[in-house]
């Protein structure tokens, strides 16, 4: 049995996807996409509760991102969750989640 890193989420867009052009022509895109839950707590208050999450493009999938996400816009995205280590300006340690787009749906 195989298993595999997938994640899938719908959510509107943050901002417009940030684009970075490489020497070799190809693209990388990079925006945030939040997702609300709405639930109600132990007294019946209706609560919400909203996570955001930095969604990374690569290729054909960041030319459709430069396209089509914008600032707002409902989408769908399946893809594979990353961790990255880096060293900030000041010398400390950081780590970032992402989640490498494969798949996205406008709506």
């Amino acid at each position: 049995m195989s298993i595999r890193n997938r994640v899938s989420l719908i959510g509107r867009v943050g901002a417009d996807s940030e684009i970075i052009a490489f020497t070799d022509n190809n693209l990388k895109a990079k925006f945030s996409l939040a997702t609300t839950e709405f639930y109600k707590d132990s007294r019946g208050i209706k609560k919400e509760d909203t996570h955001w999450h930095t969604i990374i493009a690569f290729g054909k999938m960041a030319n459709i991102a430069a396209e089509h996400v914008k600032k707002g816009k409902e989408i769908a995205i399946t893809g594979r969750l990353t961790y990255r280590k880096y060293e900030d300006k000041s010398g400390n340690n950081k780590q970032v989640t992402e989640i490498i787009l494969e798949e996205i749906q406008l709506f």
